[in-house]
């Protein structure tokens, strides 16, 4: 079992806070030559708490992490999972967009 990072433990400090399921909360960590990608899951009816009103919640949370990241002379990037079992319609594709508009 590795051993979590200040930013994936930062990162799973703040979401549990935020959500009404914490112990669904899952953090996965992956470093590539582009950086630090922490990849989150959550619980499907916390995903709007997670995100936020237009993507607030979610854009303020990759603020800290980039903080968290600079600190620990990293880039740190995050990904929020969709969770299965979503009801949101998958979303259209750019070609999709455009043949639409002709």
């Amino acid at each position: 079992m590795s051993k979590n990072t200040v930013d994936q433990e930062f990162l799973e400090y703040l979401v549990k806070s935020i959500v009404d399921h914490p112990d669904d909360v899952k953090v996965d960590r992956k470093v590539d030559e582009m950086g630090v990608l922490l990849s989150l899951k959550v619980h499907p009816q916390d995903m709007g708490q997670v995100v936020g009103r237009q993507g607030s919640t979610a854009k303020a949370i990759r603020s800290l992490l980039r903080i968290v990241g600079i600190k620990n002379s990293a880039r740190v990037n995050l990904k929020i999972e969709e969770p299965e079992g979503s009801t949101r319609p998958p979303r259209k594709t750019r070609e999709e967009i455009s043949r639409e508009e002709i």
